[in-house]
């Protein structure tokens, strides 16, 4: 029996994730769980999965947690941490033999990169890791020899599809996106567009970051940027196009012109099991695709005009250094000014381009230099988003 540590077992993945540990109680136990603010989730959880650890955001989410659990009376309760420690306790639990790594945010990224120190194989959804110190990760995978599994469904399409040929003998990578709720909105409309609409995305049911990442397409952006370090391709040799349908998640052309692709269901318990399984495939009852309902698969290029922040994880991935680390830490204030309606949808790709423009050319020679980027990004991201918070209220009001 595999034994999980879970980062951010309260969310969207992580709960998906506890759902396969449930479908296959043989194969998976849980020794280690990390949540945020979501002690009600976090309770339940403890109370199916009896983790030896468990994590949350601040000490007096830690003292409430503690509390609630003495009252309902749970005779042996888990060691209870929180913030960074917490983080770090739960990604390198001795006796954890998967980290899934599921914490939204670069508050995921040191634990999972410890845990690729110690050798543990890694469950990768959480994009800051790759995003924000892909270079610095992936020497470490390269050190340890650890595996380092995708659940993300474009990803992890292509790890399934790589299993067909060499890497020597891929020509490119296609990643596919949905093209989000506003794939056909007129241009000008976009100005207009309020946090209702961008949240009501036509295929997946996700957290808001990600929602929104997907109406703006930075979320292929970033995923560009992963494929690039999770198997070492050029930046040329990977491509996106819109795929509404959302039912083939990613291809991969080969030199002779073969092209294999992976569909599936847009359910994440899939690429979940796939992960937490490899290198084997198990039988599951619960997933199956739609087959009478696959009446056509459509497919468009991604434009770089509708979804400027395709363009810009581009160019930060060319430049390298401290630019895709600034590049993720500006979308994620900028994202959460936008879902608080202090900028407007359009603002978002304006303060990430105007916080590259200030972002210096330099590279990583440790972690702490990653934080210390991502912490001066998001500086000069909520200065960019200040000003035009205000500007957009002064027009407003004209």
């Amino acid at each position: 029996m595999k034994q999980l540590s879970i980062l951010g077992s309260t969310g969207s993945i992580g709960r998906q994730c506890l759902s396969v540990v449930e479908a296959l109680p043989d194969r998976f136990g849980v020794v280690a769980l990390a949540a945020g603010a979501n002690l009600e989730e976090l309770i339940g959880q403890i109370e199916r999965h009896h983790p030896e650890v468990v994590s949350v955001g601040d000490a007096r989410g830690a003292d409430e947690l503690s509390r609630l659990l003495r009252e309902k009376g749970i005779a042996q309760l888990p060691e209870i941490h929180h913030g960074r420690e917490g983080m770090l306790a739960v990604g390198t639990h001795s006796q954890a033999d998967i980290a899934v790594s599921a914490a939204v945010g670069v508050v995921g990224l040191e634990a999972t990169y410890e845990a690729v120190k110690l050798g543990k194989t890694v469950a990768l959804s959480n994009k800051e890791v790759l995003v924000a110190a892909g270079e610095l990760v992936m020497a470490a995978v390269k050190k340890t020899g650890c595996e380092l599994l995708p659940i993300d469904s474009e990803h992890n399409a292509v790890h399934q599809c790589l299993r067909g040929g060499t890497r020597g003998e891929v020509r490119r990578l296609v990643l596919t996106a949905s093209g989000g709720p506003f794939r056909k909105t007129p241009l000008a409309m976009l100005t207009n567009v309020t946090t209702e609409q961008a949240l009501a995305h036509p295929n997946w049911r996700m957290g808001n970051r990600i929602t929104i990442d997907s109406a703006t397409m930075m979320n292929k952006g970033f995923e560009v940027i992963e494929a690039r370090w999770l198997f070492g391709m050029r930046p040329d040799q990977i491509d996106v196009v819109v795929h509404p349908q959302s039912t083939i998640h990613s291809l991969v052309e080969f030199v002779d012109g073969s092209v294999l692709a992976q569909l599936g269901p847009t359910d994440m318990r899939m690429p979940i099991q796939y992960a937490l399984t490899y290198p084997e495939r198990v039988a599951s009852n619960q997933l199956a695709l739609d087959w009478p309902k696959l009446k056509r698969l459509d497919f468009e290029k991604a434009s770089t005009r509708r979804f400027p922040c395709l363009r810009l994880a581009r160019e930060a991935l060319k430049k390298g250094g401290a630019w895709p680390c600034a590049l993720n830490a500006a979308d994620e204030i900028a994202v959460a000014a936008f879902l608080e309606r202090q900028l407007p949808f359009l603002g978002i790709p304006e303060v990430i381009e105007r916080v590259l423009g200030r972002t210096p050319r330099l590279r990583f020679e440790k972690m702490e230099d990653v934080l210390t980027a991502d912490a001066e990004a998001r500086r000069m991201a909520r200065e960019e988003t200040q000003r035009l918070g205000v500007k957009a209220g002064a027009a407003s009001t004209r």
